[in-house]
């Protein structure tokens, strides 16, 4: 089938469904890993190494190929720069800052050339993926030459004694269920993957591929799910309804309540596809896990803690249960690299600046990250006024106050976070400053202003009881 037939037809079925032709194909690219690990189950599981790793690379670029064309040559640029870095320049401190900088200042140009003003599905995107796979087998190989006893506990589980081959990183970086939107998941989880560490057994004691596909089917029907509520959604709200005079001009309850329900609107879409993709990571047998007790668990590459999202009573729920994957690298490669700064709110401070120029140069970006530090700050402060009161600590440990708080906090989090991801949604200034105009500046009046007003007030009001070492 020629490029232009082929185009053809993806921009028909495009109009017929209602959605772009860029958003269609990267649909197509995410549920094309669930026949591609049939087909790896059935023919390639448990094969040499090199065989599976050429599987894994072809079947990636070719979705790579249909979804953007020649832009994923610049991927493959990046895996081939980053290779040659680790042969030439070894396991040195060296290496990992060319990596570092060579990725991130190669994705900031990808991103000026190609960003709208809008958010764009080009090579930039599953680029955006790629550089912290990239930049986390620099940290790993670096780590796998340093002692054990200097690396964290996470570290060590990700270090590589040896530096991997070139076609370990395409197989890697292109793995087909992953490097389109993700997630994120280590070298040292791949290898084990591909050695054989993750498969199954039949009853006669037979290597067999791993019995994830009941899990598999859970995890991408929950996505199946999600993406209709989506699209249920979407029969009611836009991405355009905050700023439009339609909105504006409805009582304050009822645009706290459609804010609140945007935000879920905006969310989704993200949720459902990292549902769909980690079914089919799952499917591959790559996910394994395994708890405390020595139980097999399909979580590994978990991208979303539905329960803890859906459920959150404060924001710090939210970072907990969204984006997991990329939580945990920024954890284990940022954050806990910048000890060396002395004050947890400065590390904060540094990944959260990492997290908005790794998504982009829209101003929105660093608005978001920004307006996360600081609602996670208030929040902090006062669980700690609150802890450091009796009469506070009295007050909320009653039955009927937990109740009616935990009914404020689920309100409070729903409809906060609706005005949490207007500017990372309408990225540009003019168009989140009317989104906050049309919603009243409510977020500024609840976080902002906790600093300078509230929180003064409230020590003022209720003063410390006991000892912060008396404090449980």
């Amino acid at each position: 089938m020629s490029e232009e037939v082929q185009a053809g037809l993806v921009g028909l079925v495009s109009q017929a469904v209602g959605i772009s032709e860029p958003a269609l194909r990267l649909v197509v690219g995410v549920l094309a890993g669930y026949p591609l690990a049939l087909i790896y189950r059935k023919f390639l599981y448990n094969q040499n190494e090199q065989i599976q790793c050429l599987y894994f690379f072809l079947s990636g670029l070719s979705l790579g190929l249909f979804n953007y064309g020649y832009g994923m040559f610049h991927c493959l640029f990046a895996i081939l720069f980053t290779y040659l870095s680790i042969v030439i320049l070894q396991a040195t401190p060296l290496m990992v800052t060319v990596v570092f900088v060579f990725n991130f200042i190669y994705l900031l140009t990808g991103y000026y050339y190609s960003s709208t003003d809008s958010y764009d599905i080009t090579w930039t995107m599953p680029y955006c993926i790629l550089v912290l796979r990239l930049i986390g087998v620099a940290f790993d190989v670096w780590d796998g030459s340093r002692p054990v006893n200097k690396l964290s506990s996470d570290s060590q589980k990700t270090a590589l004694a040896q530096p991997p081959t070139l076609l370990q990183m395409l197989a890697h970086s292109l793995f087909p269920s992953a490097f389109l939107v993700g997630p994120q998941f280590s070298m040292r989880r791949f290898l084990d993957f591909i050695s054989g560490k993750f498969h199954g057994k039949g009853s006669n004691g037979e290597i067999l591929a791993p019995d994830s596909v009941r899990a598999a089917i859970m995890r991408g029907a929950m996505g199946v799910i999600y993406m209709s509520v989506f699209q249920l959604l979407g029969l009611w709200v836009h991405d355009d309804l905050i700023i439009s005079d339609e909105f504006a001009k409805l009582s304050f309850v009822k645009r706290m309540f459609w804010l609140g329900v945007f935000g879920r609107y905006s969310l989704y879409k993200y949720i459902s596809v990292w549902l769909l993709t980690e079914g089919a990571c799952i499917l591959f047998g790559l996910s394994y896990n395994e708890d405390k007790d020595g139980e097999t668990n399909w979580n590994g590459v978990e991208n979303i803690k539905l329960t803890t999202f859906e459920n959150a009573t404060e924001f710090n729920h939210y970072i907990i249960a969204f984006n997991v994957n990329t939580n945990l690298w920024v954890s284990q490669h940022i954050y806990k690299r910048l000890k060396f700064l002395g004050n947890k709110y400065y590390s904060q401070g540094g990944v959260l600046l990492f997290l908005a120029i790794w998504h982009g140069l829209h101003s929105g970006y660093y608005f978001t990250f920004l307006h996360e530090f600081i609602v996670i700050y208030m929040e902090r402060d006062l669980q700690s006024i609150i802890k450091s009161n009796q009469t506070l600590r009295e007050i909320f440990s009653n039955p009927i106050a937990k109740i009616l708080l935990m009914v404020v906090l689920r309100i409070y989090t729903f409809v906060g976070m609706g005005w949490s991801v207007l500017p990372f949604v309408y990225l540009q200034y003019p168009k989140y400053l009317k989104a906050f105009h049309n919603c009243s500046y409510s977020g500024f009046i609840i976080w902002y202003l906790w600093p300078i007003i509230y929180a003064p007030l409230l020590r003022m009001a209720f003063k410390k009881t006991k000892s912060a070492n008396e404090i449980k």
